[in-house]
């Protein structure tokens, strides 16, 4: 058992020792970068941006959804202007995007960069533009949500910001924007932190794996360096030095020391981040919302069919300037969500041959629609004014920070093998989040160790983000002082070898 013992505690040591040193390289890196992604967020096009940035829609003559279907499957159905004049955008059965004309019905199967050049004045009235050529993807457009708009015109703009944005050849709208600095600052931010230098497309399973090998790896560095650091530290009387510590002063007692300190959150972060990328699907949901059953019937299928212009002529008479008009159900009942330039909605419905305008959803409606969604009895519905620890808004920085996660919201609990919560936005009646046991301790293991994101710790602001500056410091300065000590004791061997070969 003691020569066990003592085999366990070399094997500790030397674990520790080398794969240290590109541990701590890495995790150097991870810490630097987090600073970085605390205060500068990745490219993202947020919805509120995108329906700013829209024309509204003048009360006119448009084709009836009818004409514009005709009869071929249609998930989604939306009428808008973002190229400059309204246009019905069509998701068809397959997931492919056709762009109609409202008035003509003509059909543009590719926008160019004469389009692209079009939609991007419209989104920056004022400012100059250039077209800087075409892309499939690049490093701020790896999500699989633009995949039907591939490939992707770039547009320079003029503007104070130097804003970059996107164009989708599919539909001619704006896509993405990244402002120049937000890119440079995410080479040493986000670009770096999620190791995108090797990340080649939207799903790559090469890159997934290399993530979570390291942070594996990195894991394994923390927990045999804090179990070193302990069996090294003198809890009862101090060394001879009068330390508790066995290093003389310099890097190696600096290490032990930061290490003792800073050992726990280091290790919490790395763990979450492995966390993040959820491996082996062990956070995947087992059974999801069913949205399909839930809506009743597609906009192919089924659809309100009185005619835009009444549509818009009700929401004005309203004091509602819409942008935006999509066609969707809700239990097979047919209605128009619309929105205005300050990403406001307003429900359209029919009754009788009148059009009702409405800011919500009765409750008992929705709440009957949502029982639905899962294949299991409903066991508690509650309408939530404030966020609790699943449903919840961040800054646009945040990885999140792109969902509008708006208040109220209908939470609804099932009896399914997963306890399954779902969060339906009262305002549009669409399904903002669903998370069953797995998901919700997954946001345990990732956001919450991860990115400290309850509410009372995102509502302490600067303080939250000066403790997380402080522990990031100490976890950097951890690590580069693993590295200066790895790296001498590289060139001591070298030199060694050097000397018995010569």
């Amino acid at each position: 058992m003691a020569a066990l013992s003592a085999r366990l505690r070399r094997w500790t040591y030397l674990t520790h020792r080398w794969c240290g040193i590109a541990g701590c390289l890495l995790m150097g890196l991870w810490f630097a970068s987090g600073m970085v992604m605390l205060f500068v967020g990745y490219p993202k096009l947020t919805p509120w941006d995108r329906v700013q940035a829209l024309p509204a829609l003048a009360a006119g003559h448009y084709l009836a959804p009818s004409q514009v279907l005709g009869g071929q499957p249609a998930s989604r159905l939306v009428l808008n202007a973002a190229t400059g004049s309204p246009r019905y955008v069509l998701r068809r059965g397959d997931g492919s995007l056709a762009s109609i004309d409202a008035g003509s019905g003509a059909l543009q199967a590719r926008f160019d960069a004469d389009a692209a050049l079009r939609a991007a004045r419209l989104f920056r009235p004022g400012a100059a533009v250039h077209d800087e050529g075409s892309v499939q993807e690049d490093r701020w457009t790896h999500s699989g949500a633009l995949n039907p708009h591939r490939p992707l015109h770039l547009i320079q703009m003029d503007d104070p910001a130097r804003t970059l944005l996107y164009v989708s050849s599919s539909t001619g709208e704006i896509v993405m924007q990244a402002p120049r600095t937000q890119r440079l600052w995410n080479f040493a931010g986000a670009w770096l932190h999620w190791l995108y230098v090797v990340k080649n497309q939207p799903v790559d399973p090469v890159w997934t794996w290399t993530v979570i090998v390291l942070s594996a790896g990195c894991v394994l560095v923390a927990c045999s360096g804090i179990v070193v650091g302990i069996w090294r530290w003198r809890f009862s009387r101090p060394y001879k030095s009068g330390s508790r510590s066995p290093f003389a002063p310099g890097w190696m007692r600096w290490h032990h020391l930061l290490g003792l300190g800073f050992a726990a959150i280091t290790l919490t972060w790395i763990f979450s981040g492995l966390m993040s990328m959820n491996p082996l699907d062990i956070f995947s949901a087992r059974q999801r919302p069913d949205l399909a059953r839930y809506a009743g019937a597609a906009p192919g299928q089924r659809y309100l069919e009185a005619a835009p212009e009444r549509i818009l002529q009700a929401l004005e008479r309203d004091d509602f300037h819409a942008v935006e008009l999509e066609w969707k159900n809700l239990a097979g009942s047919p209605f128009v969500l619309a929105r205005d330039a300050h990403d406001r909605s307003r429900l359209v419905t029919e009754d009788g041959g009148r059009l009702v305008v409405a800011p919500q959803w009765p409750q008992d409606m929705l709440q009957q629609a949502a029982a639905s969604l899962m294949a299991a009895p409903v066991t508690d519905v509650e309408v939530l004014h404030a966020y609790d620890a699943y449903y919840y808004r961040r800054d646009p920085e945040a990885m999140m920070g792109g969902s509008a996660r708006r208040l109220p919201v209908l939470k609804v609990s099932f009896d399914d093998p997963g306890r399954t919560q779902v969060y339906i936005d009262i305002a549009t009646g669409q399904v903002e989040l669903g998370a069953d046991r797995a998901q919700r301790i997954g946001r345990w293991l990732f956001s919450f160790l991860h990115s400290w994101d309850l509410r009372g710790m995102l509502d302490a602001g600067w303080i939250r983000e000066a403790v997380l500056i402080a522990f990031s410091l100490g976890g950097l300065a951890l690590s580069a002082s693993g590295v200066i000590i790895g790296w001498r004791r590289l060139r001591k061997k070298t030199a060694v070898k050097a000397v018995k070969t010569a």
